[in-house]
């Protein structure tokens, strides 16, 4: 690399080029999406070059991506998205993470905050008593060998057919719940072990359950769509596919470290062992990655019904009366095959790929159609209007794109452009981003009462890990606003409402 040459050269304010030549055996350009402030550290976490090695990948399409939310991750960084050709291009592990699904849903409530304001702990409470959640937490769901099979080959779908929830809510969950293609006949029988009793569950770490209130509305003609107002009472939940998905990854990674050699891919990083798309390898993880993708909608799902219940419970009323209706539901951490525009000059693209029928888009120049393999690792899906996956409800204006905070500060809810398409592939952030280790965390609160400091703020807390609270500090994150402000200056999302915590549940 030229050391004159400034590492990330500016495209415009939010957007940044990591040029071909930043590290040997790049494919393809590195493009990150920050604001200037941000930068600085982006540079200093190194994560640039993470995005780097993923440009090295074969089959790589038009630029390896990272949103503002980007941090160290393993082989792929957190908040990274790259897309492959299906022929030429690979499917990696690392490119999906440990967490497979791990995503976001949101319930809109007709409940206000002027209403329950001295209802917030004791809501706290009911909703810790009712939601299993911590380090290796059971559900209440007791499922069969044979039901087992069915959530992770109809994901949400099966909680729907046991009557455990309403179809309309596969409505507006991302892929109306469940992806095809899953075959729990690849899925290990340590992974069934390990997800066998968790459905229903919240989990540890970083993953929560939440109420909040809408603080801001940005734009109120999406906020009425999607049906929010400023006071209005939400909930926020936030998990993933549990001990499921970490075994599918864990194992997988290991058989891909032996398919990259087979195949002769030559890997820059162990951590982003690989195979073909269309390998044996490569559909082996894919149908068992869909699998714990299915698990995780099939989870979330779950938990919207022990929410419901708790607030049920807790006003006598039913969750109808209350409108505990999902406004939506995201996934974080996945590869999907999705088709896209694609320019015959877009990086990456071979003349072979350009066949005589491709069809024609628009007067600038001839365009091809062509599903790619799109790995979204820490980054939100954020389709523009008219997406033929999305409801009727919300066709006109576009995607909800649910953006959790950390829990001392604010969440938002914003809608996708349709400029994504051509910038990011139709992908945001998925969250603030740590800047802290959970265990710099730890030490830098020191003797500090978390609960105590954040019940100054308004917010009641409550957690199962003795040192969960410590490792979530809001100092170990990025300030939520600043990554909204990055992702809305590039165009690939619009700001919508911004929600504030009021009672936070974490494992």
């Amino acid at each position: 690399m030229d050391k004159q040459k400034p590492l990330l050269e500016e495209i415009t304010p939010y957007r940044w080029r990591l040029p071909r030549d930043y590290t040997p055996g790049m494919r393809v350009p590195g493009e990150i999406i920050a604001s200037r402030k941000m930068i600085p550290h982006i540079i200093s976490d190194n994560t640039p070059r993470q995005v780097a090695n993923v440009a090295t990948l074969p089959g790589i399409i038009g630029a390896s991506l990272a949103m503002p939310d980007i941090h160290w991750g393993y082989g792929f960084p957190i908040g990274g998205v790259a897309a492959f050709d299906l022929d030429d291009g690979i499917i990696s592990p690392g490119g999906v993470g440990y967490d497979i699904n791990c995503g976001v849903s949101m319930l809109r409530s007709d409940l206000t905050l002027n209403e329950i304001r001295r209802d917030i702990p004791k809501l706290t409470d009911a909703l810790f008593n009712q939601v299993p959640c911590g380090v290796g937490s059971e559900g209440r769901i007791k499922l069969t060998s044979k039901d087992f099979k069915r959530v992770l080959e109809r994901g949400a779908r099966w909680l729907v057919e046991q009557g455990m929830a309403d179809a309309e809510d596969l409505e507006f969950m991302e892929e109306r719940g469940a992806i095809e293609g899953g075959d729990a006949g690849r899925v290990s029988g340590r992974a069934h072990e390990r997800g066998g009793k968790q459905l229903g569950t919240l989990g540890s770490g970083n993953h929560f359950l939440e109420i909040q209130v809408v603080e801001k509305i940005f734009d109120p003609a999406a906020a009425d769509v999607f049906g929010l107002h400023q006071g209005q009472i939400v909930i926020m939940i936030h998990s993933g596919s549990r001990g499921l998905g970490h075994q599918v990854c864990d194992e997988s990674l290991k058989v891909m470290l032996n398919a990259a050699r087979r195949y002769g891919i030559e890997l820059v990083d162990r951590q982003l062992a690989c195979a073909p798309f269309k390998s044996p390898e490569g559909q082996d993880y894919f149908a068992m990655m869909k699998c714990a993708a299915n698990y995780a909608w099939a989870n979330r799902l779950a938990m919207i019904g022990l929410v419901r219940r708790a607030f049920s419970d807790y006003f006598r009323k039913s969750w109808q009366k209350l409108n505990l209706s999902v406004v939506w539901d995201v996934c974080h951490n996945i590869a999907k095959v999705e088709e896209f525009s694609i320019l015959p000059d877009t990086p990456g693209m071979k003349p072979s790929t350009l066949s005589a029928g491709s069809p024609v888009k628009d007067g600038d120049g001839r365009t091809i159609d062509k599903k790619l393999c799109i790995h979204r690792k820490g980054a939100t899906r954020a389709c523009g209007p008219g997406h033929p996956s999305l409801p009727a409800r919300y066709g006109d204006l576009g995607q909800p794109v649910i953006i959790p905070g950390d829990m001392g500060r604010a969440s938002h809810v914003l809608v996708g452009t349709s400029g994504a398409a051509d910038i990011s592939f139709s992908s945001t952030c998925h969250g603030a981003g740590r800047v802290m280790s959970r265990k710099a965390a730890v030490k830098s609160t020191g003797r500090t009462d978390i609960t105590q400091k954040l019940r100054q703020r308004g917010i009641y807390v409550r957690s199962r890990g003795k040192w969960t609270l410590n490792e979530e500090i809001p100092e170990a994150y990025k300030d939520i606003d600043e990554v909204v402000e990055a992702v809305e200056g590039a165009g690939i999302s619009r700001k919508v409402a911004r929600m504030k915590p009021l009672g936070t549940v974490k494992g």
